[in-house]
């Protein structure tokens, strides 16, 4: 017992430490409790995909932030007797920081400060797979660092807590730090500029083919159904921003080809300038002869979601572009039973019911937008065939665009070329 026993102290003190954190929200005026604590929930998953643990939630009830160090005395106060007695190792704030609140806040509080865009920009940078994605998380980054660089940023991972000095020699680490990452930045630049002319001719090779991009908030499972309509295998995992790189694949639908393409999903307080890092999926988005955006219609808040993508499309100037909208997950909430099952549920069971109407959440989104909607799972390959055939409709309308004097033998001839 007592070998057994040393065996598992061993494995404990040799297993990797997983960095905590607190959260931090600020409550706006007209913003619910529980809106928040969804947001915070939001920002929780977005922290376990960085790989810390959320240990703590603060919350502050403030008409607008605190222009020096985004929440009040008081509760900073309160966030710094938190960590010094839990030792924790970060605090991320669920919005953007200015340059001179992180510094602040790094100043008062003496240890890691994540905001919004920067903990976004990390969990981008552990994804990405490709040069090109890799290039502009890494521009990105030094990008938005650049104007927040402080003392503790510089030598963060050597040195936790306040024991960098003040003064001179600082100061000249830190124009010597700047100095380097505005090199870094040119390069970058310089490097990222090379591998767009590469993207640019692959892509000019794609013309004359139905162009097709799967969109949507992140986590929704586009890289599901992509792998469901592709037979391949890519990434798919339940974790936020699971997909960075744009993928592009050859697809054959009732001998009708075009090509897929799976982007890195829309999620809400996603600055433009982020988005814009990542040009490659911009570029299949924007190029795109039709957009498959998808919805997790398990998720609580997914007629939210649905509005952050809508309004980041129109951003991105690709708010035109023909949809077609699929409810995917359907496996995962109850359906709205007959009227003979609603007979035999008793007040207490219809009053404590989350059930959702298919038909009618279909006329309504049809009514509103124009689009009916498809419903279907794509791990469980639930209502794939209505997906399928929904999909090839579009894709032909498409093609019709592109050719107007479109024959079907036409469709088969483009299968037998090289179209990828």
């Amino acid at each position: 017992m007592g070998k057994f026993s040393k065996k598992l102290q061993k494995l404990y003190d040799t297993a990797p430490k997983v960095d905590t954190a607190v959260l931090v929200s600020i409550i706006r005026q007209g913003q619910s409790e529980i809106e928040t604590q969804e947001h915070l929930d939001e920002l929780a998953f977005l922290t376990e995909t960085l790989g810390a643990k959320t240990v703590y939630r603060f919350t502050q009830k403030m008409e607008k932030p605190d222009i020096k160090t985004f929440i009040g005395s008081g509760k900073l106060e309160e966030i710094q007797s938190y960590i010094e007695h839990f030792e924790v190792d970060m605090v991320i704030f669920d919005d953007d920081l200015s340059p001179s609140q992180m510094r602040n806040l790094e100043n008062e509080l003496k240890i890691k400060i994540y905001d919004r865009s920067l903990l976004i920009l990390d969990i981008f940078l552990n994804r990405a797979q490709t040069a090109q994605a890799k290039t502009q998380v890494e521009l990105a980054r030094f990008q938005y660092l650049l104007p927040r660089l402080t003392r503790m940023w510089t030598h963060l991972e050597r040195q936790r807590g306040g024991t960098s000095t003040r003064g001179g020699a600082g100061e000249k680490e830190i124009e010597t730090d700047k100095r380097d990452i505005r090199n870094k930045i040119s390069l970058l630049k310089e490097k990222l500029r090379d591998i767009e002319k590469q993207g640019l001719t692959q892509r000019k090779g794609r013309k004359g083919i139905v162009r097709v991009a799967l969109v949507g908030y992140t986590n929704v499972g586009k890289s599901t159904l992509m792998n469901l309509i592709t037979k391949t295998d890519i990434l798919a995992e339940n974790k936020l921003f699971a997909t960075v790189d744009s993928t592009v694949r050859k697809v054959v639908l009732e001998n009708v080809p075009f090509l897929l393409s799976d982007t890195v999903g829309f999620i809400r307080k996603l600055p433009t300038h982020l988005i814009e890092s990542f040009k490659s999926t911009l570029d299949e988005i924007r190029e795109a002869d039709l957009l498959i955006h998808v919805v997790d219609i398990s998720h609580p808040n997914f007629e939210d979601h649905i509005a952050v993508v809508t309004q980041t499309l129109q951003e991105i100037k690709a708010g035109d572009k023909p949809i077609l909208l699929v409810f995917n997950k359907i496996d995962l909430v109850e359906q709205m039973p007959d009227e003979e099952g609603i007979m035999n549920m008793t007040e207490l069971e219809l009053e404590e019911s989350n059930y959702l109407d298919f038909p009618s959440l279909s006329d309504a989104y049809e009514k509103k937008t124009g689009i009916k909607p498809v419903f279907m799972a794509a791990s469980s390959g639930l209502h794939v065939e209505e997906f399928r055939h929904a999909l090839v409709q579009e894709v032909k309308k498409a093609h019709k665009k592109i050719y107007p004097h479109y024959l079907e033998n036409e469709v088969v001839d483009w299968e037998m070329k090289d179209l990828e």
